[in-house]
């Protein structure tokens, strides 16, 4: 029986190339630099609303199916992370100068939702074990990512703690969450989940998420 810990090994030296891509990413680097404007921030912001929006809804569905089962927990535990960061977009809206409205206006880039897409198309067709997976491996790069972006919108356009919240919630070490989601895909793999399966979910996810940056620096760059 495959082994939920070799598989999401093997599954993170896989992506080692596109972890290193989001790593190095160009849009990251230029907020670092204070190269954006706040309405290239704003456009960031406004994809993360439509983004968190459809991934509390896909959350909560897999709460739905998998809310009796031992895997309950964890999705039911993820629900309140998507909770807390929808609200946290809040805070940062403001600190750019922007309302709700505003927010909403903002023009969704095709490249940018194709991963809450592929979320919902998880939450609905996929496992449990894949869609751990895929969160499992994906997390490291955007956790890093986001914690790049908080340091540099405190230093380089002056917002204060609360503004960058959102920021800093997936930036923050969640304790548990690892061992949580290795033994959600063990138990996947353990009554039948193909490790292909897993393994294609884990892949897509992270180029997905690859495809986000890529659409926010075409983007900026206008």
């Amino acid at each position: 029986m495959q082994r939920a810990s070799d598989l999401v090994a093997q599954l993170r030296e896989d992506l080692r190339s596109v972890e290193q891509r989001l790593f190095d990413h160009p849009y990251v680097a230029a907020v670092e630099a204070g190269q954006l404007s706040r309405a290239d921030l704003l456009v960031f912001a406004g994809q993360q609303r439509r983004i968190i929006a459809s991934d509390l809804r896909s959350v909560a569905l897999l709460v739905h199916r998998y809310g009796g089962t031992p895997s309950g927990a964890f999705f039911a535990e993820s629900l309140k992370v998507e909770a807390a960061a929808l609200a946290a977009l809040g805070a940062l809206a403001r600190a750019l100068g922007a309302d709700e409205a505003a927010v909403a206006a903002v023009e969704p880039l095709a490249g940018a939702q194709a991963y809450t897409h592929y979320v919902a198309w998880l939450a609905l067709y996929g496992s449990d074990a894949e869609f751990a997976a895929a969160f499992l491996v994906n997390l490291p790069a955007w956790g890093q990512n986001c914690g790049r972006l908080a340091r540099a919108l405190r230093a380089r356009y002056g917002l204060g703690d609360a503004d960058v919240a959102f920021f800093d919630l997936f930036a923050a070490e969640a304790p548990g969450f690892e061992a949580a989601a290795l033994g959600v895909i063990q138990a996947g793999l353990d009554r039948g989940v193909a490790p292909a399966t897993v393994r294609h979910a884990a892949l897509l996810l992270q180029r997905y998420e690859l495809l986000y940056w890529d659409a926010l620096h075409e983007a900026a760059r206008g």
